[in-house]
């Protein structure tokens, strides 16, 4: 998985390298696209759209996957599937496993798959490298190991760790009361989150710390601090039974003794947060969306700010920078727009990687920004998601739409997934529907807990 905090851009640039089958057969279970081969423009009901979506995209996880892990891979390229093919993602797998939940509950599998599936992904990640409880950000799908992210992140990743014990965490809720195979499961899922040593990412200090490796220790020394996506982080380590973090933690860290809030307002929306880098348009939409794929923003509120107010605007600021298109980019407007972190178009024209945003835009469109968005701008997802579709021909691949396009430049595509982009697709159009991801990760008892110690 690409870790996309703006103020690491420069430094992941360094490093993100470009770039399955499985033994189960998946079947789709809605009707296949509609093409008739005339020149009409394609329509779609918004409930078959969102059902299309969810099970297009659902693919990435379940036909695409690591083969021996079950895992998600960190990317997929259809016209090069081997590509960093035994790849597997920590974080895109945690959005992975609360994929295959959706997957059970709109009928692209049956709950027996889904469980032997998930009993092989458990199994994996009880024998992957750990350290201090947590997941290296990329693991080797064939033995456990760690594949080193950077020259000096070859050990734990506690925000990617965060990540997959969020999908862990809605595991256990969601079977806890099955069957017997399946209670062992749950059971499996909880030990796994609970192993983690949060506390012992602080160093002793009032703020959690990224990254540790065996070779290197804390040499990274990134402190967590928001506002950007590492909330979830600080709400699992005050939620863990046996190390878990005091709140001054979160105050000094997450918060910053109050810092963290902003008094800036852009079209009519006020920020309320800084966003760390982007404090004028707010950050990629990605912050919106990965600590907020359990953790339910509607009731969501610590002693600073209102998070669902954070997110509504900050999604609403990003759509209207879109409509306003003050550098006049090919198709920008009500129905064609989102900007994040995803691949992209290089100079030269060809695939990269960039950290989109209001304050740093290149033309290109991150389908997954508006997609994950839905939550918080129905209308005006559903209108992007059209349009999308819309373009189908040109924009949606086998596992769901392509990461980014360009209009502008003669409708460049990248012809590429990530599992991070891929996965809160899925994830938020099913808590837009249903609530189901956010009903499981906040009926949690460990996580209600960890909620009140904070202060929610």
């Amino acid at each position: 998985m690409i870790k996309k905090t703006l103020y690491l851009s420069t430094l992941l640039l360094l490093f993100i390298a470009c770039g399955g089958g499985d033994d189960y057969t998946y079947i789709p279970t809605t009707p296949e696209i509609p093409d008739d081969g005339s020149n009409e423009v394609p329509t779609i009901s918004d409930g078959d759209l969102l059902d299309l979506v969810q099970e297009e995209t659902f693919k990435y996880f379940w036909n695409y996957a690591e083969t021996n892990s079950g895992g998600a891979r960190e990317r997929y390229h259809p016209n090069d599937p081997g590509l960093n093919a035994e790849v597997v993602t920590s974080g895109g797998t945690g959005f992975g496993l609360m994929a295959i939940l959706v997957g059970i509950e709109r009928g692209f599998i049956t709950r027996s798959e889904a469980v032997d599936r998930l009993t092989t992904l458990l199994d994996f990640l009880e024998n992957a490298d750990r350290f201090h409880g947590a997941w290296s950000h990329w693991i080797n799908g064939s033995t456990g190991a760690v594949i080193p992210f950077s020259s000096m992140d070859n050990g734990g990743d506690l925000v990617e760790t965060a990540f997959l014990t969020q999908g862990l965490i809605c595991v256990k809720e969601y079977f806890k009361n099955g069957s017997d195979g399946e209670k062992a499961l749950a059971q499996q899922a909880d030990d796994l989150w609970k192993g983690v040593e949060w506390n012992w990412y602080t160093q002793n200090q009032n703020v959690l710390y990224w990254h540790w490796s065996p070779n290197f220790g804390f040499d990274i020394n990134l402190q967590l601090k928001g506002y950007n996506e590492v909330l979830i982080t600080y709400i699992l380590a005050a939620a863990s039974p046996d190390y878990s973090i005091d709140k001054e933690v979160y105050t000094n860290g997450w918060a910053s003794g109050g810092g963290i809030k902003s008094g800036n307002t852009q079209y009519g929306f006020p920020l309320l947060v800084k966003h760390i880098g982007n404090e004028q348009f707010g950050g990629p939409l990605f912050w919106a969306h990965y600590s907020y794929l359990g953790l339910n923003p509607k009731t969501l509120s610590d002693d600073y700010v209102d998070y669902w107010d954070v997110n509504v605007n900050h999604s609403k600021i990003n759509y209207t920078y879109c409509v306003t298109n003050p550098k006049g980019f090919e198709d920008y407007g009500e129905d064609c727009w989102g900007l994040t972190a995803s691949y992209s178009r290089n100079n030269d024209g060809s695939l990269g990687y960039n950290a989109h945003s209001p304050a740093n835009d290149t033309g290109v469109i991150s389908p997954t920004a508006a997609i994950s968005s839905i939550p918080y701008t129905p209308q005006e997802s559903l209108k992007a998601m059209h349009y999308f579709y819309k373009n189908k021909d040109k924009l949606l691949g086998p596992a769901g739409f392509y990461d980014a396009f360009s209009p502008e430049y003669n409708y460049w595509v990248a012809e590429a997934y990530l599992a991070i982009d891929q996965g809160t697709q899925i994830i938020m159009i099913e808590n837009y529907r249903s609530g189901l991801l956010w009903n499981l990760f906040m009926g949690n008892e460990d996580v209600k807990a960890g909620l009140t110690k904070l202060g929610f």
